[in-house]
């Protein structure tokens, strides 16, 4: 599976975010990274990348917020977002939604599910 842009994922913890960015590369990826809710705004509007896949419980700028921010701008808009999260309550997947996240997957990461997700949003 290959994107034109890359696939950004923010998540703030380390083990999580080295095993997904291994195991996206393996699928073919090219993944860019990062730590919190507003370094994934920044690199949102810098790189343009196809997805995000963006963690929910972040420093700085949450995931709900930045997920809302990110649908509030025309410039990045466009851009699906999957929520990454711990919750698997069905009040988590619709707040999500109705943050702007365009799908919702939850830890541990169903990664074959994901890349489903991932295809299912990045192909027209």
């Amino acid at each position: 599976m290959t994107t034109e842009s890359p696939v950004l994922l923010v998540e703030d913890n380390e083990l999580n975010r080295d095993m997904l960015v291994r195991r996206l590369k393996r699928a073919g990826l090219t993944v860019i990274t990062a730590g919190n809710g507003q370094q994934a705004l920044d690199l949102m509007k810098s790189d343009q990348p196809s997805i995000v896949l963006m963690d929910m419980n972040l420093p700085i700028l949450d995931g709900w917020a930045a997920s809302r921010r990110a649908k509030d701008d025309p410039e990045i808009q466009h851009i699906p977002i999957i929520a990454l999260t711990a919750h698997a309550t069905e009040s988590y997947k619709q707040y999500a939604l109705e943050s702007g996240c365009d799908d919702y997957a939850t830890k541990p990461v169903d990664f074959p599910g994901l890349l489903i997700k991932i295809k299912r949003l990045t192909t027209a």
